[in-house]
């Protein structure tokens, strides 16, 4: 089943269960997978396409995440954290900061980096295989990390 046809049955669920909130934030996801489709030219989407649509309305939620707790608006943010557990249950399985650290090592390894002037070639090498799995900061950091 594809993620369209998961959305489209979890809405008729949420719909049946009066869900709103989850229903509002099934409408913003297929939403936005329908927009880039047609962004796309009107094509179905591959898994990976779907997925970077994903990862980008995590990454949205999690930005207004932080700008909510910083300026005090718990209500806010609150309902940013729901919505992100929604969108979260659509995502693959995250990789632990450890499984990440080792795929650090072999790209470096297989890219023969040896200092930070080499990141972009880690991150490029790096990133297709972590894409939705892992946050991009956190791999980021590691890197820097291990080419320091």
């Amino acid at each position: 089943m594809n993620l369209l046809d998961r959305l489209n049955e979890d809405m008729k669920q949420a719909m049946r269960n009066k869900e709103k909130e989850k229903l509002s934030v099934i409408r913003m996801l297929k939403a936005s997978l329908q927009n880039e489709a047609i962004k796309q030219g009107n094509k179905q989407l591959s898994e990976d396409e779907e997925l970077t649509v994903l990862s980008r309305e995590v990454k949205q939620r999690k930005d207004s995440l932080h700008e909510f707790e910083k300026a005090g608006r718990k209500d806010l943010a609150q309902k940013t954290r729901e919505e992100l557990e929604f969108v979260s249950y659509y995502m693959p399985e995250q990789l632990s900061e450890e499984a990440v650290e080792e795929l650090v090592r072999n790209a470096i390894a297989d890219t023969g980096a040896s200092s930070k002037a080499d990141m972009g070639k880690v991150m490029g090498a790096l990133m297709p295989k972590v894409k939705g799995k892992a946050d991009g900061a956190l791999v980021s950091k590691l890197v820097q990390r291990h080419l320091s």
